[in-house]
């Protein structure tokens, strides 16, 4: 612990929630590692198999701010929070700390990820490794080229064009913006995280991003590869199909919404018949007129540049503080 948390004395209450999953290994040192001023810890085990109910059972005993809660069946890292979620809002925690329980997030970053709610600067923060390209070399090649990439499908998704890392689930939230979400939307598994930010954007949450290193252990990530690639794509399609549907349709109607309303049937309309008169003259083996080369063209063109107004107003207008003052 550094001399700087041992003085610094948060004017809310801090509860820490943290997930765990066959972490026996690691959890004891996790929990012990934490500030001294954390109010709560939930530690929440998710039907593992190994000795992490005894641990935890054990230091509860120990330690009179640690609460234990347990599931009977697995529900994934989404469910352990949302039961933690719950007990934090009725312990009366004002900020809520979400600590993976296999020791791989540092409890030194906890301080800088709460600092901007407890200035008003933001009602989200999120951990954010990849600011620091040397301690980004600890992290496995694997995880780097999978962040990088749903980094800006999760963008698009979530409607925080702001962040990055977005996997990272080193988080912090604001008990009053916890309680409005629906957690029947957010996901109980891998996706949790990813699920979070897309309903964040929805109660108008700003989600500010928090540099911290990576760090690695002797850990094993549950998330493969080869399920992100399947089941995280169709996620995010939907979400983003939802995503602009409510926000420009729905909950709201601006200049960004007739961009798409007219620049999308007019680039498909564009493209579907200068491919039909492209098909039809070459069968007939005739060179197409001016005019039929030049009004799809045209329609495609105009029609992309509607789009791309309305993809810049979006990156433009995700939830923020409007005085900017820090």
């Amino acid at each position: 612990m550094t001399e700087l948390q041992k003085v610094f004395k948060p004017a809310a209450t801090i509860a820490v929630v943290i997930p765990c999953y066959n972490v026996a290994a690691h959890i004891a040192q996790v929990i012990q590692g934490l500030p001294s001023y954390i109010s709560w810890i939930i530690a929440v085990d998710d039907c593992s198999r190994d000795d992490t109910a005894g641990i935890l059972e054990q230091l509860q005993t120990e330690n009179p701010q640690l609460v234990y809660l347990r599931h009977e069946v697995n529900q994934g890292v989404g469910g352990a929070m949302l039961s933690g979620y719950q007990k934090a809002l009725e312990l009366g925690a004002e900020i809520i700390v979400k600590l993976d329980g296999d020791g791989q997030m540092d409890p030194e970053n906890i301080e800088p990820l709460i600092r901007p709610i407890l200035r008003g600067k933001a009602e989200f923060t999120k951990g954010n490794r990849f600011r620091d390209f040397r301690a980004l070399r600890a992290m496995p090649l694997g995880r780097r080229i999978g962040n990088l990439g749903l980094s800006f499908i999760i963008k698009a998704a979530s409607g925080y064009w702001n962040i990055f890392d977005p996997t990272n689930g080193f988080t912090a939230i604001k008990n009053e913006t916890l309680a409005v979400l629906d957690y029947s939307k957010i996901h109980k598994r891998y996706y949790f995280e990813t699920s979070m930010l897309q309903e964040l954007y929805f109660v108008n949450a700003v989600v500010q991003d928090v540099p911290m290193k990576a760090r690695y252990g002797d850990e094993i990530s549950g998330l493969s590869t080869i399920q992100t690639l399947f089941e995280f794509p169709p996620k995010l399609l939907l979400a983003f199909f939802r995503r602009i549907i409510l926000k420009y349709y729905l909950i709201d109607f601006n200049v960004a919404s007739l961009f798409i309303m007219v620049g999308l049937p007019l680039f498909c309309a564009g493209l579907a018949y200068g491919l039909f008169s492209y098909y039809r003259y070459v069968s007939m083996d005739v060179g197409a007129p001016t005019g039929t080369v030049v009004i799809p063209t045209l329609m495609i063109i105009l029609g992309f540049q509607l789009l791309l107004s309305a993809i810049s107003y979006d990156v433009n207008n995700y939830p923020q503080k409007n005085n900017g003052v820090d």
